[in-house]
């Protein structure tokens, strides 16, 4: 990318960055004199430092920025063991268990999406609950939170779009008059719904796979599939309903009184013709993989004793991912037109992602910050949790989620419900175009005004940080310990 087709933003970004790095690697500072250490956990500030101010500015695209540890770490020394050992344990991030369960998990998803069986699922369930406005706006963000549990928000956000877009076109057409509030509501469920729906699953999100693989590898933790199901989903299933009363309370005022939608959706199903050979097959390998996942824990327990090895939760799951990837591509479900749409971006922020971790803990950088952690540790728990959850929205408004929970995760004490909470936070932006690819899609139709979308989004910016505040103090102490082991 030419540096003189750089925004004045990015331009900005690119230079603090380099700064805050060159100021922690050539200023006196007591992280240089780390007993044990040395200068390392400085130099690991440093480069952790511009990674994050590179991200929040986005000076350079993100997976350029989450290459960096592969070089930097090396050639500072920042493992302390030599240029080639620290090499190795750089790399090794990039190759990380759960960037394969992702890998295999959108590969699955690309499958769906190429065979448009998750349109067909979509429309199924849009019909199934209901073509009278309330409940055509209702069925839309369920489908779309359903959708956007298996494949990346941005891929259902495109896929729905055209939907609601189609309704909303043939309830103007009935009514004979321009729906401007309802129509911007069904807007905003699609990309509002798939920001939550990627929330409830390990692959539904980058953010979820960051924070798993993030505890595995620094507190050796590992959260199953099922586990993390019982993390996510029930804040989804309690927030859509939340979303479906802030956007129909604000569409209401000119929704139309006809179900008309109804016929659209049977129209757009018919068009997709019979259930053909290849969605059957398509269809079975995604419910078999899905299962393989949620049952996980018996199935390893029933593997290990026949064993060599350690089986892992993320091994097992991304074994499951990768197999059912490889049992599309030879049922030639997988062709690669449907491989091209995976962003391999995605792929590497996660490993970049890995990486800062690895080298924040390698380089002592880490138990400095816990020590510095000691004041905010004194406060009530409540009060941690109320201030990092809200710091959370905030920042995912102006930053890219992924950002926010690689900055907050190596920030905020260990205490697995407040980080829990706020991996879920970092996907509750809806205030503004810019907070994720979906807001930015929907904001693209041309039927979101900026103006309407910041207040309803303000508001349930609010709710869902409020939400996520009870919903970490009093829920998600019953699934997750407050401490790893």
């Amino acid at each position: 990318m030419s540096l003189l087709r750089l925004s004045r933003t990015r331009l900005a970004g690119l230079a603090i960055g380099l700064a805050v790095f060159l100021a922690f690697a050539l200023i006196d500072t007591p992280l240089k004199h780390l007993p044990g250490f040395g200068a390392r956990p400085a130099l690991a500030a440093g480069v952790s430092l511009l990674m994050a101010i590179w991200w929040f500015t986005e000076a350079l695209p993100i997976h350029w920025t989450a290459m960096v540890p592969l070089v930097a770490f090396p050639v500072l020394g920042v493992f302390g063991g030599g240029v080639v050992s620290d090499t190795a344990k750089s790399g090794a991030e990039y190759l990380n268990a759960y960037i394969f369960l992702f890998l295999g998990g959108m590969a699955v998803g690309a499958a769906l999406e190429h065979w448009n069986l998750h349109r067909r699922i979509a429309l199924h369930l849009m019909i199934r609950i209901g073509a009278s406005p309330p409940r055509l706006l209702l069925g839309l963000l369920v489908a779309t939170a359903a959708i956007s549990m298996w494949i990346s928000n941005t891929a259902t956000a495109v896929m729905m779009l055209p939907i609601a877009l189609a309704v909303v076109g043939e309830l103007e057409a009935q009514a004979r008059r321009p729906l401007a509030r309802y129509g911007m509501a069904l807007m905003l469920a699609v990309a509002y719904a798939a920001n939550v729906g990627g929330i409830a699953t390990k692959i539904g999100t980058a953010t979820n796979s960051i924070f798993v693989g993030w505890l595995a590898k620094t507190h050796h933790l590992d959260l199953s599939f099922l586990r993390y199901v019982l993390i996510g989903l029930p804040f989804v299933v309690l927030f859509v309903p939340v979303l479906w009363g802030a956007l129909w309370r604000f569409g209401r005022a000119d929704a139309p009184t006809s179900d008309a939608g109804r016929d659209v959706l049977r129209a757009q199903l018919e068009a997709l013709g019979p259930l053909s050979a290849k969605e059957h097959l398509v269809g079975r390998v995604f419910l078999v993989a899905a299962a393989l996942w949620v049952f996980g824990d018996p199935l390893r327990a029933r593997l290990a004793p026949q064993l060599p090895f350690e089986l892992a939760n993320r091994h097992y799951e991304a074994t499951v991912a990768m197999v059912a990837a490889a049992v599309l591509w030879g049922l030639r479900c997988l062709p690669l037109a449907a491989l091209r749409r995976i962003p391999v971006s995605a792929l590497m922020l996660l490993g970049g992602s890995f990486a800062m971790a690895a080298g924040i803990e390698g380089s002592g950088l880490s138990a400095w910050l816990g020590l510095q952690l000691e004041p905010l540790r004194a406060q009530p728990a409540l009060v941690q949790l109320t201030l990092a959850t809200f710091s959370a929205v905030a920042l995912s408004a102006v930053a890219s989620n992924t950002a926010t929970v690689n900055l907050l995760l190596n920030l905020l004490p260990v205490n697995l419900p407040l980080l829990s909470t706020v991996t879920l936070a970092a996907s509750c932006d809806f205030a503004l175009p810019a907070g994720t690819p979906p807001n930015a899609i929907v904001f693209g139709s041309g039927r979101v005004h900026l103006p309407s979308m910041m207040r309803v989004g303000f508001q349930l910016d609010v709710a869902a940080a409020s939400l996520l505040v009870l919903y970490g103090w009093l829920y998600l102490p019953l699934v997750v310990p407050a401490m790893p082991p």
